[in-house]
C-alpha cells in the first residue's frame, strides 16, 4: 500500500518576514505553527498580524511556546492568555505546542506544563517539539505523551514526513529550514505531516 502524500506547513518566529500569504498557500503549504510566547514574561506582538494573515490565505495556524527551564505552571498560563487574545484555541486550529530546546527543560517540566494548559485553557491535544538529540538523549515521552500528545522532530534531512526516527505518537517532521517557500523571504523551517497521522489529527 502506498503512503499518501504528507501534509505540509511551516514555523515562524518573530523573526521569519513572510512577504506574500497567498503565495505560500499555493505552495501546497497548509498550516502554520507561530512562536507567541516565551518564558514568564515575553511574547511576540507581532504574532496577532502573522495569525490573522495566515488564515486569510486558508491557513490552519496555530500558537507556540518556547519552554524555558522551571515555573512550568506559570509559564503555561502566560501562553494560555496569549494565545487566547489571539484566538489560537478556535476549532480548526492547530493544537497548542511546547517548544523543548533550552537544555535543563526536562519530562517533569513537560508533563506539569501540559497538566496546567490543558487546565486553563480546556483544550487536550497538545503537541511536544523538540530536536532529535533531545528525543534520543534527553527526553522520555512514554512518561507523558498520552494519546492526545502528538511528538513534533526537527531533523533536517530533507525527506519530508521520513525522519528516520520512530515512536507511535510522532506525528510531525520539520525536515528543513531554507529558502525554497514562495513568498517568504528567506529561510524557514518546513514541517511534513508524519505517516499515519493526519493534519486533521494535529488540530483541535
Amino acid at each position: 500500500m502506498t503512503e499518501p502524500e504528507s501534509e505540509h506547513g511551516i514555523n515562524l518566529s518573530h523573526r521569519e518576514i513572510v512577504e506574500d500569504w497567498n503565495a505560500v498557500r499555493r505552495s501546497n503549504v497548509r498550516f502554520a505553527s507561530v512562536t507567541i510566547t516565551e518564558n514568564t514574561n515575553w511574547s511576540d506582538l507581532s504574532a496577532e498580524r502573522t495569525l490573522q494573515h495566515a488564515q486569510e490565505a486558508g491557513l490552519h495556524t496555530g500558537a507556540r511556546h518556547f519552554a524555558r527551564p522551571g515555573a512550568a505552571h506559570d509559564q503555561a498560563e502566560h501562553f494560555v492568555r496569549n494565545a487566547k487574545k489571539l484566538g489560537a484555541f478556535s476549532p480548526g486550529s492547530l493544537a497548542p505546542t511546547l517548544e523543548v530546546s533550552a537544555t535543563s527543560v526536562d519530562d517533569k517540566f513537560i508533563k506539569a506544563w501540559i497538566k496546567a494548559m490543558r487546565s486553563a485553557a480546556r483544550v487536550k491535544r497538545v503537541m511536544v517539539y523538540a530536536d532529535y538529540d533531545c528525543w534520543q538523549h534527553r527526553l522520555h515521552p512514554d512518561k507523558w505523551a498520552d494519546t492526545d500528545v502528538t511528538l513534533w522532530l526537527v531533523r533536517h534531512n530533507g525527506i519530508p514526513g521520513r525522519p528516520g526516527w520512530f515512536h507511535t505518537r510522532l506525528g510531525v517532521h520539520q525536515h528543513g529550514n531554507n529558502a525554497t517557500v514562495p513568498g517568504v523571504r528567506g529561510p524557514i523551517a518546513q514541517d511534513a505531516v508524519v505517516y499515519p497521522f493526519t493534519l486533521a489529527d494535529l488540530l483541535i
